[in-house]
Formats: C-alpha cells, sequence, structure tokens
C-alpha cells in the first residue's frame, strides 16, 4: 500500500477493467480479487460501471477491502455536470462513496477543467469521495489547476510505459506531493513484449516481460494499473513481489525511451470529440 497526498492509502497494482464486457466482468473481478488485487479503475466512458457495480454486489466483497475509481468524462466538465454525472457513476457502480475521482481528459479549452475540478472539491469535502485527482495533464495544465484550486490531486495517472518515459512530468507531480498512476503499462503489448532488453532482463528473473515492466514502474514509485480479460494473466501481472530489478536493469529499461505516445496527445482531445 502506498499513502497518497492525504494519508489515504492506496494498492500499488489496480485492475483496469477498460473493454471488460459485461458478460465477463464477474468472472474477471473474482479471479483479480482472489488473486489479490484490492483497486479497480474503471471509468463512465468504459460503459462497464454498472456491469462492474453489479459484479462486485454478486461476490459480496467486503467494501472496506476495495479501492475503487472511477473518471468523469469530457462531455461532462463544468461544475454542475460534473456533481451530476459523478452521482450518475455512484448510482452505476451501486456504491455510498467512491475511493477515488478522476477528472478523465483536461480538454484545455476555456480551462473548463478549474470549475470541473472545484466540483470534486466539493465532493471530497462532503465527504463522497476519499481522493480526488486527473488523468493526462501535462506540466501547464497542472499549473494552471494549482494555482485556481486548493487540493493538490493525489493522482496524475498518464500513458506511460518504457517507449514514452515521462520521467520529466513524474518528477514535477512528485515535487507537488502528486502520485503518478501508469494507465497503459504494457503499451499495447505486442512488440514490446518481444523487446530483446526486456527479454534478457525477464529471463534472468524467470519472470515474464509483462512482469518486469509493471516491477519497473513500481520501484520506480509509479502505481499501475494493468489491464486483463485473461485469467492467466490477471494472476501474472499480481505475482511481482518475489523479485527485484536492479538499478542496471531499471536504467537499460529507461534507456528504451523514445517519447513516443501511442494515443492521444491531451492537447488535442476536446469536448465531444475523442
Amino acid at each position: 500500500m502506498i499513502k497518497l497526498n492525504n494519508d489515504v492509502e492506496i494498492p500499488e497494482i489496480g485492475l483496469g477493467v477498460y473493454k471488460v464486457e459485461s458478460s465477463d466482468m464477474e468472472r474477471v473481478i473474482k479471479t483479480a480479487y482472489e488473486t489479490g488485487y484490492r483497486a479497480i479503475d474503471t471509468a463512465w466512458f468504459y460503459k462497464n460501471e454498472k456491469s462492474l457495480g453489479q459484479a462486485l454486489k454478486n461476490l459480496n466483497i467486503n467494501r472496506e477491502e476495495l479501492f475503487i475509481t472511477t473518471k468523469l468524462w469530457n462531455d461532462f466538465q463544468g461544475y454542475d455536470k460534473t456533481i451530476e454525472s459523478f452521482n450518475e457513476s455512484l448510482e452505476n457502480l451501486q456504491l455510498s462513496y467512491l475511493d477515488m475521482y478522476l477528472i478523465h481528459w483536461p480538454c484545455p479549452e476555456d480551462e473548463l477543467f478549474i470549475e470541473t475540478y472545484k466540483a470534486l472539491e466539493k465532493l471530497y469535502y462532503d465527504g463522497k469521495i476519499k481522493a480526488i485527482g486527473v488523468c493526462n495533464f501535462k506540466e501547464h495544465h497542472l499549473e494552471t489547476l494549482l494555482e485556481h484550486t486548493d487540493v493538490v490531486p493525489a493522482v496524475n495517472q498518464v500513458e506511460f510505459h518504457p517507449i514514452f518515459n515521462q520521467a520529466d512530468l513524474q518528477s514535477y507531480c512528485e515535487g507537488k506531493g502528486i502520485k503518478v498512476m501508469a494507465w497503459s503499462p504494457l503499451m499495447r503489448g505486442g512488440e514490446l513484449l518481444e523487446n530483446p532488453v526486456l527479454t534478457k532482463i525477464a529471463n534472468k528473473y524467470n519472470k515474464s516481460v509483462a512482469q518486469v515492466i509493471i516491477k519497473w514502474h513500481i520501484q520506480q514509485g509509479r502505481l499501475v494499473i494493468p489491464k486483463s480479460q485473461n485469467d492467466n494473466r490477471i494472476k501474472e501481472n499480481f505475482n511481482v513481489f518475489d523479485f527485484k530489478l536492479s538499478q542496471s536493469d531499471l536504467e537499460e529499461i529507461d534507456g528504451l525511451n523514445k517519447d513516443e505516445r501511442q494515443f492521444r496527445d491531451p492537447d488535442d482531445v476536446k469536448i465531444g470529440i475523442m
């Protein structure tokens, strides 16, 4: 467990449920819970908050054991819309509170994210959310946000993997007390999982490349939310606490960086367009 800037504790590894279908959700959550996952990351945009909520109810898991995160979609930015969307998500998930609520993208036109975040602050002060934060915020977005709001984001969830290593952004966030959480931590799989540098390191520890990448994130202080619907991979991604990468391993993985995003640049994401 890691302490956020408001002393709320969050597991280092969570399960991302992007693209998990309703028919698979209960199985996926059951496998993850039995494996040891206690953090689950979803979003309004994933269209599976309802199936996640129903799965949690059916499995009768103790709510206090779990750390549930969801995210506000772009089209609902603005103070009043944010409150409405939060309440919809809470109802979808069949929960009385959220552990964390994040702005999914800055959508920087008109700096509407400031009013959006003020709504998150209200919900936080009212005790409906244990921690609030953002996703995909660059340094200049965070500078603007911090200038106009009171609660420092607990987390900035960003694209982060060996090919797109946002070390400078992580350093900036750490200086502000903001924890970086890596989404798409394994990139898109494929070529990265066959990378010779990563394969060499994985063989040294008798681990998979995915496990090595996840461990790289954790040892460098990032939270990580690998997603999978495959039971074996769900288990494999969590089984990273029995080895430690050397400093030279970490540096070799850092050296793979190409500053290449695999997804949208946050400055290009607009409300109503994705």
